[in-house]
Protein backbone atom coordinates (compact mmCIF):
# COMPACT_ATOMS: atom_id res chain seq x y z
CA UNK A 1 0.00 0.00 0.00
CA UNK A 2 1.45 3.26 -1.12
CA UNK A 3 -0.70 5.36 1.14
CA UNK A 4 -0.29 6.18 4.82
CA UNK A 5 -4.00 5.65 5.31
CA UNK A 6 -5.09 2.39 6.83
CA UNK A 7 -6.74 0.08 4.32
CA UNK A 8 -10.38 -0.96 4.90
CA UNK A 9 -10.82 -3.83 7.32
CA UNK A 10 -12.62 -5.87 4.68
CA UNK A 11 -10.10 -5.23 1.88
CA UNK A 12 -9.25 -8.91 1.52
CA UNK A 13 -12.91 -9.95 1.44
CA UNK A 14 -13.59 -7.28 -1.19
CA UNK A 15 -10.76 -8.59 -3.34
CA UNK A 16 -12.02 -12.16 -3.01
CA UNK A 17 -15.55 -11.07 -3.96
CA UNK A 18 -14.19 -9.26 -7.02
CA UNK A 19 -12.24 -12.29 -8.18
CA UNK A 20 -15.24 -14.54 -7.49
CA UNK A 21 -17.30 -12.38 -9.83
CA UNK A 22 -15.02 -13.51 -12.67
CA UNK A 23 -15.51 -17.23 -12.02
CA UNK A 24 -18.46 -17.40 -14.47
CA UNK A 25 -17.15 -17.95 -18.02
CA UNK A 26 -19.37 -15.49 -19.96
CA UNK A 27 -18.86 -12.81 -17.33
CA UNK A 28 -15.09 -13.22 -17.43
CA UNK A 29 -15.00 -13.11 -21.25
CA UNK A 30 -17.11 -9.95 -21.35
CA UNK A 31 -14.83 -8.34 -18.78
CA UNK A 32 -11.76 -9.16 -20.91
CA UNK A 33 -13.54 -7.82 -24.02
CA UNK A 34 -14.39 -4.52 -22.30
CA UNK A 35 -10.88 -4.07 -20.90
CA UNK A 36 -9.37 -4.55 -24.35
CA UNK A 37 -11.90 -2.38 -26.19
CA UNK A 38 -10.22 0.88 -25.17
CA UNK A 39 -13.63 2.63 -25.03
CA UNK A 40 -17.02 2.36 -23.36
CA UNK A 41 -18.98 -0.70 -24.53
CA UNK A 42 -22.76 -1.09 -24.82
CA UNK A 43 -24.74 -4.06 -23.52
CA UNK A 44 -25.43 -5.17 -27.08
CA UNK A 45 -21.72 -5.19 -27.91
CA UNK A 46 -20.86 -7.06 -24.71
CA UNK A 47 -23.59 -9.63 -25.38
CA UNK A 48 -22.43 -10.16 -28.96
CA UNK A 49 -18.82 -10.64 -27.84
CA UNK A 50 -19.74 -13.85 -26.00
CA UNK A 51 -22.87 -14.89 -27.89
CA UNK A 52 -25.54 -14.44 -25.19
CA UNK A 53 -28.78 -12.48 -24.95
CA UNK A 54 -28.81 -8.79 -24.10
CA UNK A 55 -30.84 -9.49 -20.96
CA UNK A 56 -28.37 -12.09 -19.69
CA UNK A 57 -25.47 -9.80 -20.57
CA UNK A 58 -27.07 -7.02 -18.51
CA UNK A 59 -27.25 -9.35 -15.51
CA UNK A 60 -23.56 -10.27 -15.75
CA UNK A 61 -22.46 -6.69 -16.41
CA UNK A 62 -24.30 -5.43 -13.35
CA UNK A 63 -22.56 -8.12 -11.29
CA UNK A 64 -19.22 -6.81 -12.49
CA UNK A 65 -20.26 -3.27 -11.56
CA UNK A 66 -21.27 -4.45 -8.07
CA UNK A 67 -17.87 -6.12 -7.71
CA UNK A 68 -16.10 -2.85 -8.51
CA UNK A 69 -14.56 -4.16 -11.73
CA UNK A 70 -16.66 -2.08 -14.14
CA UNK A 71 -18.44 1.27 -13.97
CA UNK A 72 -21.62 2.08 -15.89
CA UNK A 73 -22.94 5.33 -17.33
CA UNK A 74 -25.27 6.51 -20.06
CA UNK A 75 -23.76 7.77 -23.28
CA UNK A 76 -24.70 8.45 -26.88
CA UNK A 77 -22.18 6.62 -29.07
CA UNK A 78 -21.28 8.11 -32.44
CA UNK A 79 -22.76 11.57 -31.90
CA UNK A 80 -26.00 13.12 -30.71
CA UNK A 81 -29.00 10.81 -30.34
CA UNK A 82 -32.30 12.63 -30.87
CA UNK A 83 -34.77 9.75 -30.40
CA UNK A 84 -35.02 7.18 -27.60
CA UNK A 85 -33.17 6.65 -24.37
CA UNK A 86 -29.41 6.86 -24.29
CA UNK A 87 -27.78 3.39 -24.08
CA UNK A 88 -26.00 2.23 -20.96
CA UNK A 89 -22.28 1.71 -21.48
CA UNK A 90 -19.61 -0.01 -19.44
CA UNK A 91 -15.91 0.56 -18.97
CA UNK A 92 -13.25 -0.81 -16.62
CA UNK A 93 -12.47 0.87 -13.31
CA UNK A 94 -8.98 1.61 -12.05
CA UNK A 95 -9.30 -1.09 -9.40
CA UNK A 96 -6.33 -3.40 -8.99
CA UNK A 97 -7.39 -6.68 -7.43
CA UNK A 98 -4.85 -8.92 -5.72
CA UNK A 99 -5.64 -11.94 -3.60
CA UNK A 100 -2.87 -13.71 -1.69
CA UNK A 101 -3.23 -16.31 1.05
CA UNK A 102 -1.37 -15.77 3.29
CA UNK A 103 -1.46 -12.03 2.68
CA UNK A 104 1.56 -10.27 1.16
CA UNK A 105 2.39 -6.57 1.14
CA UNK A 106 5.15 -6.32 -1.44
CA UNK A 107 3.77 -2.98 -2.68
CA UNK A 108 4.39 -1.48 0.77
CA UNK A 109 7.98 -2.70 0.74
CA UNK A 110 8.50 -1.30 -2.76
CA UNK A 111 7.02 2.05 -1.74
CA UNK A 112 9.30 2.28 1.29
CA UNK A 113 12.34 1.47 -0.84
CA UNK A 114 11.32 4.17 -3.32
CA UNK A 115 11.05 6.67 -0.46
CA UNK A 116 14.52 5.65 0.67
CA UNK A 117 16.02 6.17 -2.80
CA UNK A 118 14.41 9.60 -3.14
CA UNK A 119 15.47 10.82 0.31
CA UNK A 120 18.83 9.11 0.90
CA UNK A 121 21.17 11.49 2.69
CA UNK A 122 24.89 12.00 2.13
CA UNK A 123 25.63 10.61 5.60
CA UNK A 124 23.81 7.28 5.17
CA UNK A 125 23.98 4.23 2.96
CA UNK A 126 21.06 2.69 1.08
CA UNK A 127 20.16 0.21 3.86
CA UNK A 128 20.17 2.93 6.50
CA UNK A 129 17.95 5.11 4.31
CA UNK A 130 15.51 2.20 3.88
CA UNK A 131 15.27 1.61 7.62
CA UNK A 132 14.81 5.33 8.24
CA UNK A 133 12.05 5.53 5.62
CA UNK A 134 10.28 2.53 7.16
CA UNK A 135 10.43 3.97 10.68
CA UNK A 136 9.16 7.33 9.46
CA UNK A 137 6.25 5.74 7.59
CA UNK A 138 5.25 3.66 10.60
CA UNK A 139 5.47 6.68 12.90
CA UNK A 140 3.30 8.79 10.61
CA UNK A 141 0.70 6.02 10.46
CA UNK A 142 0.72 5.73 14.25
CA UNK A 143 0.32 9.48 14.65
CA UNK A 144 -2.54 9.51 12.14
CA UNK A 145 -4.29 6.67 13.97
CA UNK A 146 -3.90 8.50 17.27
CA UNK A 147 -5.26 11.74 15.82
CA UNK A 148 -8.23 9.88 14.37
CA UNK A 149 -9.18 7.81 17.42
CA UNK A 150 -7.93 10.09 20.24
CA UNK A 151 -7.49 7.14 22.62
CA UNK A 152 -5.88 9.07 25.48
CA UNK A 153 -3.00 7.52 27.39
CA UNK A 154 -2.40 4.00 26.11
CA UNK A 155 -1.04 1.40 28.50
CA UNK A 156 0.42 -1.90 27.23
CA UNK A 157 -2.80 -3.96 27.09
CA UNK A 158 -5.07 -1.38 25.48
CA UNK A 159 -2.23 -0.18 23.28
CA UNK A 160 -1.69 -3.64 21.86
CA UNK A 161 -5.42 -3.95 21.22
CA UNK A 162 -5.23 -0.80 19.08
CA UNK A 163 -2.12 -2.14 17.32
CA UNK A 164 -3.86 -5.42 16.49
CA UNK A 165 -6.17 -3.66 14.06
CA UNK A 166 -3.35 -2.40 11.84
CA UNK A 167 -1.42 -5.63 12.15
CA UNK A 168 -4.44 -7.66 11.11
CA UNK A 169 -5.22 -5.41 8.16
CA UNK A 170 -1.65 -5.59 6.91
CA UNK A 171 -1.59 -9.39 7.01
CA UNK A 172 0.62 -9.97 10.05
CA UNK A 173 -1.93 -12.38 11.60
CA UNK A 174 -1.40 -11.18 15.20
CA UNK A 175 -1.92 -13.60 18.08
CA UNK A 176 -2.20 -12.37 21.68
CA UNK A 177 0.07 -14.74 23.60
CA UNK A 178 -0.14 -12.71 26.80
CA UNK A 179 -1.91 -9.48 27.87
CA UNK A 180 1.19 -7.48 26.94
CA UNK A 181 2.65 -9.55 24.09
CA UNK A 182 1.69 -9.97 20.44
CA UNK A 183 3.11 -12.68 18.25
CA UNK A 184 2.88 -12.16 14.47
CA UNK A 185 2.21 -15.43 12.65
CA UNK A 186 2.71 -14.16 9.09
CA UNK A 187 5.41 -12.17 7.31
CA UNK A 188 3.74 -9.88 4.73
CA UNK A 189 7.07 -9.51 2.92
CA UNK A 190 7.81 -13.19 2.31
CA UNK A 191 9.52 -14.53 0.18
CA UNK A 192 11.56 -11.34 -0.31
CA UNK A 193 12.67 -11.62 3.30
CA UNK A 194 14.62 -14.76 2.42
CA UNK A 195 16.61 -12.89 -0.24
CA UNK A 196 17.72 -10.04 2.05
CA UNK A 197 16.87 -10.82 5.69
CA UNK A 198 19.05 -8.08 7.17
CA UNK A 199 17.44 -5.39 5.04
CA UNK A 200 13.80 -6.55 4.99
CA UNK A 201 13.67 -7.59 8.64
CA UNK A 202 15.35 -4.33 9.62
CA UNK A 203 12.77 -2.34 7.66
CA UNK A 204 9.91 -4.40 9.08
CA UNK A 205 11.16 -3.90 12.62
CA UNK A 206 11.58 -0.16 12.05
CA UNK A 207 8.11 0.16 10.51
CA UNK A 208 6.39 -1.55 13.45
CA UNK A 209 8.49 0.24 16.07
CA UNK A 210 7.68 3.55 14.40
CA UNK A 211 3.97 2.75 14.48
CA UNK A 212 4.04 1.90 18.19
CA UNK A 213 6.00 5.07 18.87
CA UNK A 214 3.70 7.29 16.79
CA UNK A 215 0.66 5.80 18.50
CA UNK A 216 2.32 6.57 21.85
CA UNK A 217 1.83 3.18 23.44
CA UNK A 218 3.39 3.06 26.88
CA UNK A 219 5.43 0.07 27.99
CA UNK A 220 5.51 -1.75 24.62
CA UNK A 221 8.29 -2.13 22.10
CA UNK A 222 8.88 -3.97 18.84
CA UNK A 223 11.71 -6.49 19.13
CA UNK A 224 13.40 -8.76 16.62
CA UNK A 225 12.53 -12.33 17.57
CA UNK A 226 12.60 -14.39 14.36
CA UNK A 227 10.87 -17.77 14.22
CA UNK A 228 10.73 -20.07 11.18
CA UNK A 229 7.61 -19.41 9.12
CA UNK A 230 6.58 -16.31 11.10
CA UNK A 231 7.25 -12.58 11.19
CA UNK A 232 10.64 -11.61 12.60
CA UNK A 233 9.12 -9.06 14.99
CA UNK A 234 7.11 -9.34 18.20
CA UNK A 235 5.49 -6.64 20.27
CA UNK A 236 6.13 -7.03 23.97
CA UNK A 237 6.95 -5.23 27.22
CA UNK A 238 9.62 -2.57 27.02
CA UNK A 239 12.44 -2.29 29.52
CA UNK A 240 11.40 1.23 30.46
CA UNK A 241 8.02 2.90 30.22
CA UNK A 242 7.41 6.25 28.56
CA UNK A 243 7.08 9.33 30.66
CA UNK A 244 3.71 11.10 30.73
CA UNK A 245 4.84 13.44 27.97
CA UNK A 246 5.01 10.55 25.50
CA UNK A 247 8.79 10.48 25.24
CA UNK A 248 10.65 8.25 22.82
CA UNK A 249 10.03 4.55 22.96
CA UNK A 250 13.13 2.39 23.12
CA UNK A 251 14.04 1.61 19.51
CA UNK A 252 16.92 -0.86 19.62
CA UNK A 253 18.49 -1.69 16.30
CA UNK A 254 16.80 1.13 14.37
CA UNK A 255 19.03 3.57 12.56
CA UNK A 256 21.62 1.04 11.51
CA UNK A 257 21.50 -1.19 8.48
CA UNK A 258 18.76 -3.37 9.89
CA UNK A 259 20.29 -4.79 13.04
CA UNK A 260 21.62 -8.26 13.67
CA UNK A 261 20.96 -10.98 11.16
CA UNK A 262 17.94 -13.05 12.13
CA UNK A 263 18.66 -16.56 13.29
CA UNK A 264 16.39 -17.80 10.49
CA UNK A 265 14.49 -16.03 7.72
CA UNK A 266 11.04 -14.81 8.57
CA UNK A 267 8.13 -16.58 6.96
Amino acid sequence: MASDSTPPADAVNTAIDSVSALSEDSRRRMFVFIRRAGRAVTRDEAAASVGISRKLAAFHLDKLVDAGLLRARYETPGGIRKVGRRPKVYEPTDAQITVSIPERRHELLADLLLDAVLTEGADENAAQAAVRAAERRGRRMGEAARDETRPGRLGPERGLTVCERLLDEYGYEPVREAPTELRLRNCPFHPLTEKAPDLVCGMNHAFLAGYVDGLEVNGVQAVLAPEPGECCVRLGPSDTDRDDEGGPLARSMIGGAGGRRPASPAG
